[in-house]
């Protein structure tokens, strides 16, 4: 297990990662997760494609499966708080192989979102400094952003948390005026668009639209939104007061995020018809056809294309932040149990793990580079594998959380010793891995219906499904692995979190 702050008997301070983010920091770093350009870009393109109704419908029932995994988390990270996370409790409640295939993945994941966001900073920069001849080279944008992004994690992981706190309130600002123009609006108080009004969710096929399919496609756009709430997982193994804080960040996360989408799709779909061209653009270079861009703009505010494109440049960063912390984190807690060189496991005086930074930061850089001058087919093909991986990772979660309670029952321990306990079991967990399978398996159905089928689409959709499976067996060929047995779990948080 990944090793955290301790005092020896001496009073001397283990060397260890330090406890220093507070509930403040946890509670932004999965609000800077998880609002984006989902957000703020393609949550236009969600209502267009489903309908008023259908997009907040597949809102609130993705809310729900993304909330029990978060109550599922919640338990297990306040009772067992490491860096290694669902990666731990994995290989401790489920499988060591099953484990240990979690966290290679999900670095795996983060290490090249971390690639995709320095693209991204790329195409937001080109909006105030064009390519050549009348600009700076964009490649040059993502080797500052990169730099920037590595010594805010360098430093000190207090140096990230506030970051990522700052990062995080801008984007928050921005939704909440956003959502208090929207309403104004709606009841006439402000200026609204020319075809605003409730109106909008009664033309054409309103509220909703496109059928099943329709549902299928946006639950994957809102399921990919919601990612980024397990970072407080990752964060565990370095907050202070863990059983407190993190059960707090749990409930404020979650009901603060759920309220932020639902409000801006309500808001979105009565001042903006679903048929509007505008919304059918999902195209996250272009802010001009962001519908908060659209609203702000209806609103008066004329130089909300340059407003939203600094803000959409904050949130890369901050995603770009959050990835490289979950992703060095994660590598550092697989060397500290022996899934990994050692020499990843090593720490600065400061607690930060830094070889472990720089190999993420080196990962992350070939694979941008790969977009640059590589094979794109093969870009495509990374990036779909990281994609997959974050549902994967939230099975991992209502696996892990399910087989934990069922042991810590069975061994004859009380609940009530729990420093935070999930008040929806076994249903919450059941839920949340059915739904997630479903829209896991679900992402590209439409491809197996068509008279000649795409293999090569359909591969890249679902590479990691195999990719997952295959790390798994071959730990577990090569390590002979067994599932553990609820009997045999081993239930070390009582110390954890007395200490």
């Amino acid at each position: 297990m990944a090793s955290v702050e301790t005092k020896s008997s001496q009073g001397k301070q283990a060397p260890g990662l330090r406890r220093v983010l507070k509930a403040r920091h946890l509670t932004m770093i999965a609000v800077g997760g998880s609002i984006g350009t989902g957000l703020f870009v393609a949550s236009g393109a969600t209502i267009a494609k489903a309908g008023p109704g259908g997009a907040l419908l597949s809102y609130a029932l993705i809310g729900l499966m993304v909330y029990f995994l978060m109550t599922s988390l919640g338990e297990l990270a306040a009772y067992m708080p490491v860096s290694g996370s669902f990666s731990t409790y994995g290989a401790k409640y489920v499988e060591p192989g099953f484990g240990f295939a979690l966290g290679w993945n999900y670095w795996y994941n983060w290490a090249v979102t971390v690639a995709v966001d320095l693209v991204a900073a790329q195409l937001v920069m080109q909006y105030w400094f064009p390519e050549p001849p009348f600009g700076l080279p964009t490649w040059i944008w993502s080797a500052l952003f990169l730099s920037i992004i590595f010594l805010l994690n360098y430093i000190s992981v207090k140096g990230f948390g506030e970051a990522e706190f700052w990062f995080a309130l801008i984007k928050v600002v921005t939704v909440i005026i956003f959502i208090g123009l929207g309403i104004l609006m709606i009841f006439g108080i402000m200026k609204g668009g020319p075809e605003s009004g409730w109106h909008n969710w009664t033309i054409g096929d309103a509220p909703f639209s496109g059928g099943f399919s329709a549902m299928i496609g946006v639950a994957m756009i809102v399921g990919f939104s919601f990612q980024g709430t397990e970072l407080i997982g990752i964060a565990a193994g370095e907050s202070a007061d863990p059983g407190k804080n993190i059960p707090r960040a749990v409930r404020q996360v979650f009901w603060r995020i759920l309220l932020f989408y639902i409000f801006a799709i309500l808001i979105v779909s009565v001042l903006i018809p679903y048929t509007d061209p505008s919304l059918l653009r999902n195209d996250e270079t272009d802010i001009s056809v962001s519908p908060f861009t659209l609203v702000f703009q209806h609103a008066g505010l004329l130089s909300a294309a340059a407003i939203m494109n600094a803000v959409i440049l904050t949130s890369v960063l901050s995603a770009g932040n959050s990835g490289m912390y979950a992703s060095t984190r994660m590598l550092y807690a697989l060397a500290a149990e022996g899934k990994a060189p050692k020499i990843f496991a090593k720490l600065s005086s400061g607690g930060v793990p830094r070889n472990a930074l720089i190999a993420t930061t080196v990962v992350a850089g070939l694979c941008f580079l790969t977009s640059m001058f590589g094979n794109q087919q093969v870009y495509l093909w990374l990036l779909n594998t990281s994609g997959m991986t974050g549902f994967i990772a939230w099975l991992g979660i209502a696996i892990s959380h399910y087989r934990f309670r069922r042991g810590y029952i069975a061994q004859g321990r009380s609940l009530s010793d729990l420093p935070y306990r999930s008040g929806f079991f076994p249903l919450g967990p059941i839920f949340a891995f059915v739904l997630c399978l479903i829209i896991t398996l679900g992402q590209n159905y439409q491809a197996f219906l068509e008279d000649n089928i795409d293999w090569a689409g359909v591969a890249a959709t679902y590479i990691g499904i195999p990719l997952f499976l295959a790390i798994w067996f071959g730990y577990k060929i090569a390590k002979r692995t067994k599932f553990v047995k609820y009997k045999e779990m081993d239930f070390p948080g009582d110390q954890i979190t007395k200490e």
